[in-house]
Formats: C-alpha cells, sequence, structure tokens
C-alpha cells in the first residue's frame, strides 16, 4: 500500500488538477460564454473552497499545525487583486523555506523546492492580471500554472531518488 501522504498529496493534486482546468477552460471560451450557466462562476472556487475545508482535518489530525481560519465579506475594492500574487510568493517562500534539505536529498525535497520556485516565479502572471484582468493570454498561463503545480503534487514521493541520486541520510527508498 501507498504511503498515506503520498494518497492525501495525489487527492488534493486532483483537485488542484480540475481547478486549473476550469480556469483554463474559462480562458479558453472567455467569460461571457463560461458564464452562461451561471453555476459555472462558482465552479472553482467552490471546490478550491471545498478543499480548503477538507485541508483542514489533513492539517489538523495528520500534522497537528495550526490553522487560522477568517471570514471575510464581499471585496470590491481593485486593490484586493494583489491578494493572489502575495498568496503565491507567500506560498512559494514557505515551500523553499518548509524544506530544509538540499535540492537532490530526495524526491520530496526536489519537489519543495521546485513548488516553491514556480509560485515565485508563477506570481508574476496573477501581479499582471490586476492590471489586465480579462487578458485570454494571462488566464491560461495562470490556469496552466495551477495545472503544473498539480502535476507536480502527482509526482510526490516521500523517500525517493531525484535524478538516480538519493542521499544516504535520507532512508531507504519507496517503490
Amino acid at each position: 500500500m501507498l504511503p498515506k501522504a503520498e494518497m492525501v498529496h495525489w487527492l488534493f493534486a486532483t483537485g488542484i488538477l480540475f481547478i486549473g482546468l476550469c480556469l483554463l477552460s474559462e480562458a479558453i471560451v472567455g467569460t461571457e460564454v463560461w458564464r452562461r450557466r451561471p453555476w459555472r462562476k462558482y465552479l472553482w472556487p467552490g471546490i478550491a473552497f471545498t478543499l480548503g475545508l477538507l485541508l483542514w482535518p489533513v492539517m489538523a489530525f495528520f500534522t497537528n499545525s495550526a490553522i487560522h481560519m477568517y471570514a471575510h465579506g464581499r471585496l470590491k475594492s481593485r486593490w484586493w487583486r494583489l491578494t493572489m500574487p502575495l498568496a503565491f510568493v507567500v506560498t512559494g517562500t514557505a515551500f523553499i523555506v518548509h524544506e530544509q534539505n538540499a535540492w537532490f536529498f530526495a524526491r520530496s525535497a526536489f519537489l519543495h523546492h521546485l513548488l516553491g520556485w514556480t509560485f515565485v516565479i508563477a506570481a508574476v502572471v496573477p501581479l499582471l492580471m490586476v492590471w489586465r484582468p480579462r487578458s485570454p493570454a494571462l488566464q491560461s498561463f495562470f490556469a496552466l500554472s495551477i495545472v503544473l503545480v498539480a502535476v507536480m503534487l502527482y509526482c510526490d514521493r516521500d523517500v525517493a531518488p531525484v535524478f538516480g541520486h538519493l542521499s544516504p541520510l535520507a532512508g531507504a527508498p519507496h517503490r
């Protein structure tokens, strides 16, 4: 049986992949066409919210992390669009700082670094979307960055070699 950490990563990767595919679909057909069905505008935010709710028991019961939740009303200021690039930078930085081992220590260490730098670099796209929110190209790049993160999460394994290298300190590799 696969380790629990891998299965949890893969389940969340599936949700993130679905969000990315929804965003990509909206970018391809355009917002007007995508929202012809009223429920579609709530599809990816609803999935993101559900993933956030599902993340709570994972963090509380499996990692004993403290989770801070807050509620907010309807946000109308254009400056709130800066939260997504900021969230990308903070998330990327958290991935990089969280991993204490070098890139080639094990596959999980490599993926932490790769995910972190992907988020930090991809933060440019939502930052540009602050000024060009309806740009199909930017919407597509944003959606593809989410899909890329999902694909990376599917690659997660606790202890496995990366590019044929595994630190002797990492432990026995899993197959």
